[in-house]
């Protein structure tokens, strides 16, 4: 009997233990003709019976009634016992306590709730740590650390300290950034490419759509190797085929990763070297990788799969299940050797923007800083803004180009807004960025000009 560690995350519930995975299933559940079916059986038929499939109870845990009407009876809470009493059986004796691995999506009325679940099954819980901090074993040198990972819904970004140990310092939920949302729109571009080369629709099925889901893993993993994937379904009888580019796949997932990168960019100061870690889910979307790189810079680091669950069973094994409250831990010490990242200049390929616009004018922007705000200082490069608009300082922000980066620098007690995702500090701009400032605010644009000799 020893400890085993769960990562409870809806994309990929998995349970382990030393020397194997017990258990790796999505949060699905399927409620037919009154018998109610969780994990890798009910995401098999959630194109065939997209009406009594639920996906939401973990991430939005509650007691109250499901919405739906076949589902009234039952509340998140109820699906997510019955799940989780799933998981635990696969232990079978193999453990007599269980560590989990909390994503940034579930609060503390989620936890709570969770932990009287677990109660009831009598599962022994030693802790719980934050997913971000249980997959960060070593202290990236230099640098800044930010983990992400993928639920069902949402994307999960958390920027770590690292004073000493892996510590949450902030966390961002990105809404309808999950893989749900990506899958949605790879399988209607897939669907597309098999009607414009074969006449044939997979969408007019369910048997057929549900078909597509299936296939749609392997054809991910091509597409992040070759230039283009084979496509390919047999359906009474018939083989289909069909070819689609990798680079359309990418481009259909670009709303997503658009998302993602603003709201990581946001995460990050002007003098920071970004280190981004991402689990194995997010590693394996096609063209994400080079998105980071080519939007954020610094250096992307992929962990393999099960890290998470790994991580906190190698780092919690002194946990004991005890008598009082199990509070959600945020700092672990690291475990294995260091990371040090080369000093260097952001490998960023957006442009760098020359002027900001604001209304009809466009200011130049150089290393003479140039601020915003309500009262103008001394003899500063200067943009009045009005004093009636809530939310704007004295001496709002500034904007100056320092060490071939364009920065923005935030002064006020009300925040400096970056495509809609408040700043820590600074941050560095990128051309056509918004930056709001106040509420409603006032919106400026980062834009390029044209040089005299065209460049």
């Amino acid at each position: 009997m020893s400890l085993l560690a769960a990562h409870i995350n809806d994309a990929g519930i998995s349970l382990v233990s030393d020397d194997r995975v017990l258990y790796r299933e999505p949060g699905f559940a399927l409620l037919d003709d009154d018998e109610l079916t969780t994990g890798n059986a009910a995401y098999a038929s959630a194109r065939v019976q997209p009406r009594r499939i639920q996906n939401r109870y973990w991430s939005e845990l509650r007691n109250e009634p499901l919405a739906d009407r076949r589902f009234r009876h039952l509340s998140a809470a109820d699906l997510v016992s019955q799940q989780l009493e799933r998981i635990w059986s696969c232990a079978a004796g193999s453990g007599n306590s269980l560590v989990m691995a909390i994503p940034a999506y579930m609060g503390s009325d989620n936890l709570s709730l969770l932990l009287g679940i677990a109660a009831e099954l009598k599962i022994p819980i030693a802790g719980m740590v934050d997913a971000a901090v249980a997959a960060t074993r070593r202290q990236y040198q230099s640098s800044v650390p930010v983990h992400i990972d993928f639920g069902l819904h949402v994307a999960t970004l958390t920027r770590l300290t690292q004073d000493g140990h892996a510590q949450v310092e902030r966390s961002a939920v990105v809404k309808s950034s999950g893989l749900l949302a990506l899958h949605d729109q790879w399988l209607r571009i897939i669907a597309n490419a098999f009607v414009r080369q074969s006449r044939f629709d997979p969408l007019h099925t369910a048997a057929t759509e549900q078909l597509l889901q299936d296939k749609l893993t392997g054809w991910l993993d091509a597409a992040s190797s070759d230039e283009k994937v084979p496509l390919e379904i047999e359906h009474r009888g018939i083989v289909h085929k069909a070819e689609i580019e990798s680079l359309d796949l990418i481009a259909a997932a670009a709303p997503v990763y658009q998302r993602i990168v603003s709201q990581l960019r946001a995460f990050y100061r002007a003098e920071d070297i970004p280190a981004i870690q991402l689990t194995d889910r997010v590693a394996r979307m096609p063209g994400l990788v080079d998105t980071l790189k080519a939007r954020v810079g610094g250096e992307v680091y992929l962990l393999e799969p099960g890290a998470t669950a790994r991580g906190l069973l190698a780092r919690c094994r002194d946990l004991q299940v005890g008598d009082g409250a199990v509070s959600l831990l945020r700092q672990l010490p690291w475990d294995q050797a260091a990371v040090k990242l080369r000093k260097s200049k952001t490998t960023v390929k957006a442009g760098r923007p020359t002027h900001l616009l604001f209304g009809d004018t466009a200011y130049r922007i150089d290393s003479n800083p140039l601020t915003l705000g309500t009262q103008p200082a001394g003899d500063e490069r200067w943009i009045g803004l009005q004093q009636e608009m809530s939310g704007v300082s004295r001496r709002h922000c500034s904007l100056v180009q320092k060490n071939g980066q364009c920065i923005v620098q935030d002064f006020s007690r009300y925040g400096t807004f970056l495509n809609g995702h408040r700043i820590d500090d600074s941050a560095v701009l990128q051309v056509g960025d918004l930056i709001r400032l106040g509420t409603p605010g006032y919106e400026l644009r980062l834009i390029m000009t044209e040089q005299d000799d065209g460049s």
